[in-house]
């Protein structure tokens, strides 16, 4: 007898919403479920989605971060009315100070203008969100919800990534909904018009002295512009967000020491300088102009970036690897006007003024780079010891450092490590934070441990707010609030259930990290200016 009953394919929206996400590609959630959003849950396992589960939403925002920059797929977060979104907003900024791709899916309160005293209320979430992202909108029914969602999706793959946020009145994620329509098929981003990659390749071929500055926009089509560098004799700068580009020992390489003052000499040196995928931002330079008198040619996907050039400036709105094959296929070629022993001596004096500034730091990097492979992936805090590191330790490849740059919160590394480590299952991840700023997510130890990351945690500590303290020496102020009581570190691990090591010698620090990097389990890994021998 033939089974003539009707197939059933409506679900509450909140469980057709994870069912679309597995659709589009998302196979991990990072969050906290709560009475408001709790129907989003209902089809997260029946999706086969895996969750994460945070133990406070800036945690969840920031693993959602860091594992949207391990794998270029957008990272997303589910959070609750009114305190879960107020405390997912931080990592929200971070992720658009950084252009990371992250999606936050809130609940909201059904009506808020009449009534007022209910659970979770805010005055206005969804404008309050809108500070901190690319746009914030508000579904009213299903079919909002789905178009909003696949809008974000579709603006990540072929505009400059922003975090984007999404909230649901809790009856319409309750209500029925049926399952939301395929995904429409989309062209990424169209190639680079020829005659402005004529252009560009004309003023290269004419220039004695290019200089190519390569940022966080250039990471994706890294191989393309060393090729582009080198065809070229140009000598290169990357922003912190750039580093590993250019390999660790490309010869004609300034490295990331762009904020240094005396890179503007160099930038002055030029005849012709090219900036590909940064905004020269304040983070980026530390001083008001780049120091070129050549003219410079901006190039960014993000029109926002491209206004306000100066009278010999020129910008080109284009993605970066669209720019550098068509360069390629059109031919380069170069003039040798920059020369590798001075381009060493210079890396050479930066490296020896970052370690007087801020000493016994370089030693110890330099330690833990030869104890890591050339694909660990690093997750570093607002800490001096970063500070150092992301200009002298050189980077076999690109994007395999992330630090919190322009918004620059603490409490950072530890999260986004985690989400790193989550996508990056077997392969080499590390947490490098602070003995401060460590202390603002420190809570999220639990979830490494209850993951079962082999992830290392470098805890450096100067047991102070030692950056902030120097700050007002040089402005001359007494030293004050500087100094707080620091936990054993050590013991607050294990009692998280992870393990432990304070190393007393280099080789030492060499072993934990090594033992950290294959244990059941994440390893704290205590650092002091000791270990330098200083």
């Amino acid at each position: 007898m033939a089974d003539n009953r009707k197939v059933q394919t409506a679900a509450p929206l909140g469980a057709q919403i994870s069912h679309m996400l597995k659709a589009r590609g998302v196979e991990v959630i990072f969050g906290i479920p709560g009475v408001h959003n709790q129907e989003m849950y209902r089809g997260i396992e029946e999706a086969g989605i895996t969750h994460v589960l945070a133990r406070h939403e800036q945690g969840a925002g920031f693993m959602a971060d860091g594992y949207a920059r391990a794998t270029g797929r957008p990272g997303v977060a589910y959070v609750i009315t009114g305190p879960g979104l107020c405390n997912i907003m931080t990592p929200m900024g971070q992720a658009w100070s950084d252009s990371v791709p992250v999606l936050v899916l809130s609940s909201c309160l059904d009506e808020t203008a009449a009534t007022t005293g209910q659970l979770h209320q805010m005055l206005d979430q969804r404008a309050a969100a809108d500070c901190v992202c690319d746009w914030s909108r508000e579904a009213r029914d299903p079919a909002s919800a789905y178009h909003l969602i696949d809008r974000a999706l579709t603006e990540f793959a072929t505009k400059r990534a922003r975090p984007k946020h999404v909230q649901v009145p809790i009856a319409v994620l309750e209500g029925m909904a049926e399952a939301a329509p395929a995904a429409t098929p989309v062209t990424l981003r169209p190639a680079i018009a020829p005659d402005v990659a004529e252009d560009v390749a004309q003023a290269l071929d004419a220039a004695r002295k290019p200089l190519i500055i390569l940022g966080g926009g250039a990471v994706q089509s890294a191989r393309a512009w060393r090729e582009v560098a080198t065809r070229l004799g140009a000598a290169t700068f990357t922003t912190y967000a750039g580093r590993g580009i250019m390999g660790a020992d490309a010869p004609l390489d300034f490295g990331s020491y762009l904020a240094r003052p005396d890179s503007a000499a160099v930038l002055a040196g030029a005849d012709l300088v090219l900036a590909v995928g940064t905004e020269l931002s304040q983070c980026d330079l530390w001083r008001d102009h780049p120091g070129h008198e050549a003219p410079l040619i901006r190039v960014d996907i993000d029109p926002a970036q491209l206004g306000g050039a100066a009278q010999r400036d020129r910008a080109v709105l284009a993605d970066a690897g669209a720019l550098a094959e068509a360069l390629l296929a059109r031919g380069l070629s170069g003039r040798g006007g920059w020369h590798a022993a001075e381009i060493t001596a210079a890396r050479a004096r930066w490296r020896a003024e970052s370690d007087a500034e801020r000493p016994g730091i370089v030693p110890i990097c330099d330690v833990l780079r030869a104890a890591l492979p050339d694909d660990t992936m690093i997750y570093s805090d607002m800490t001096q010891f970063a500070y150092v590191a992301k200009e002298v330790w050189p980077m076999a490849r690109p994007g395999h450092w992330h630090h919190p740059t322009g918004f620059g919160t603490l409490g950072y590394a530890l999260p986004a490590a985690i989400g790193g480590a989550v996508a990056r299952r077997g392969k080499p991840t590390v947490c490098i934070a602070g003995d401060y700023g460590f202390q603002y997510t420190v809570q999220e130890l639990g979830t490494a441990v209850e993951l079962g990351l082999s992830l290392p945690i470098l805890l450096w500590d100067n047991s102070k707010l030692k950056e902030i303290e120097d700050s007002m020496v040089r402005a001359q102020i007494a030293p004050n609030a500087v100094i707080a009581h620091n936990p054993d570190f050590c013991a607050l691990a294990r009692a998280y259930g992870a393990h432990a090591e304070a190393p007393a010698t280099p080789e030492a620090l060499q072993d934990a990290v090594r033992a950290a990097l294959v244990a059941d389990r994440p390893t704290l890994i205590h650092m002091t200016a000791a270990l330098s021998g200083r």
